[in-house]
């Protein structure tokens, strides 16, 4: 049996802990109100405005959830899209698209990929590029869509992925608008989620087509490219220096991509002066000099797909780290 002071002692304490307890509640109910507020507000501004098509998500960069993705247990798929194009055989274009499982969606990147000058968006898919990537989608925990339009023209001229001086074909005016709207239709990307890559004249057009467009893309992934005008059969006319991307490295938002520049070590593929061995380090040193973020990978072997295919990892690595990364409000 309780004294009176033990009493009283247990009835200060259980008074102590009921107002200690309703400070807690007060203060939860504070903190989940000015959080509720916080949402509201971002929700508020992403819906009035209709030019911000980046998700909340985006804002905070993707969250990668490494082996656990859809794409770990269902390939992704592919189809080929026909799209109307003046100059293409036939007037029509094809892109060969590689969706992940499930629907698509804004907060999904994207990778454009371009092939070289004797190659097509089909010479991409049967090397396996698709399943290929799968496998880093998987490992990286991040999934993407992969897009490969054809640059060729029906006249079979080295296009260097570029809108013909004489109007003949206009390729590069097909990749960065058509091909954009035929491949993310309703669901727009913002440009921290779009990447464009490709292997030889397609790594060539890469570079340069990203900073010819650089509010269309903030990364480059580019395979045994070159990064000067080699046109053979003279698609830029009297006039190649603006197709250059050496000559367009202090262009306003040059300086907002990423790139990547893989290069085999036995490269001596030829161009009209030079060969493309060495490339990737004369345009990564352009680079360096301008405070441009990027990386050089040296992988063993020559201009072929198998000296190619095992820089994957390190590529959607590299592109994951982008992706990941918190975009500024230029990048919506």
């Amino acid at each position: 049996m309780l004294g009176k002071s033990s009493a009283l002692t247990a009835t200060l304490a259980v008074a102590s802990l009921t107002v200690m307890a309703a400070c807690v509640v007060a203060v939860a109910e504070d903190r989940a109100t000015d959080a509720n507020a916080v949402t509201e507000s971002a929700g508020e501004s992403a819906a009035t405005d209709p030019d911000r098509v980046r998700p909340l998500l985006g804002q905070v960069g993707l969250l990668p959830r490494p082996y656990d993705v859809p794409v770990c247990r269902e390939p992704g798929t592919d189809e080929i899209i026909e799209v109307p194009d003046k100059g293409a055989p036939d007037d029509t274009r094809a892109i060969w698209v590689r969706r992940p499982p499930g629907p698509d969606s804004a907060d999904r990147p994207v990778l454009y990929l371009l092939h070289g000058s004797t190659g097509t968006h089909r010479w991409l898919r049967d090397a396996d590029v698709g399943p290929l990537l799968d496998e880093e989608m998987c490992r990286s925990g991040v999934e993407f869509v992969i897009a490969a339009p054809y640059g060729q023209e029906e006249m079979a001229r080295d296009t260097e992925w570029g809108d013909s001086v004489d109007g003949s074909f206009k390729i590069e005016t097909f990749v960065t608008d058509k091909a954009i709207e035929a491949v993310e239709g309703d669901n727009p990307r913002p440009r921290a989620l779009r990447a464009i890559g490709g292997f030889s004249m397609g790594g060539y057009g890469a570079a340069a087509l990203s900073l010819r467009h650089p509010d269309d893309y903030a990364q480059v992934v580019s395979w045994a490219g070159y990064f000067k005008v080699d046109d053979p059969s003279g698609t830029f006319g009297d006039n190649p220096d603006p197709h250059a991307p050496d000559q367009l490295l202090d262009g306003p938002r040059a300086r907002d991509i990423r790139f990547m520049l893989i290069e085999g070590t036995e490269d001596e593929t030829p161009l009209q002066e030079g060969v493309i061995g060495g490339e990737a380090e004369r345009f990564a040193a352009l680079l360096a000099e301008r405070g441009i973020e990027h990386t050089t990978l040296f992988p063993p072997g020559g201009h072929t797909m198998d000296a190619w295919r095992p820089t994957f990892p390190d590529a959607v690595d590299f592109l994951v780290e982008g992706w990941r990364a918190p975009a500024g409000p230029e990048d919506a």
